[in-house]
């Protein structure tokens, strides 16, 4: 039931690591924009989004790379590759986590210009993470072909 190919699997996994990764820029984005609105003159928000990148690069390199090649591994270890398999369960409880604690800081952050350029530092850091190490699928994947 709802067999697929490892493949499909491959191209889920790297779908779901870019949309994570354009919905961090876009919420990372607005609030920089609410710290912009509420003390224009200072360079912060600037700061923050080399920040983020930067702390996203080390992050892809040294954390995301090798997560996105043992989630390859276990899909090519399925011997019926199910079309939810695209992620282990534990990642999935893991994201529910990351995605509830990310609202939460997100609000809290809300009126207090630090907190919000620290949310969004962190915000982008993982959206560059996301973005960068997500060539180890198209790679992984391609080559697989």
């Amino acid at each position: 039931m709802l067999v697929v190919s490892t493949r499909i699997l491959k191209i889920l996994a790297a779908t779901i690591w870019y949309v994570g990764s354009l919905i961090l820029v876009l919420k990372g984005r607005e609030l920089l924009l609410e710290a912009d609105t509420m003390r224009p003159a200072l360079a912060w928000p600037w700061l923050a989004v080399a920040a983020g990148v930067l702390l996203g690069a080390l992050k892809a390199k040294y954390i995301f790379n090798r997560s996105c090649r043992r989630n390859l591994r276990r899909i090519d270890a399925l011997e019926k590759p199910r079309i939810w398999q695209f992620y282990s369960p534990g990642f999935f409880l893991a994201l529910a986590a990351m995605i509830t604690a990310g609202a939460v800081l997100s609000r809290m952050a809300h009126g207090n210009y630090a907190f919000l350029n620290s949310v969004a530092v962190l915000d982008l850091a993982i959206a560059s993470a996301l973005l960068i190490s997500s060539h180890v699928y198209w790679k992984r994947t391609a080559a697989a072909d």
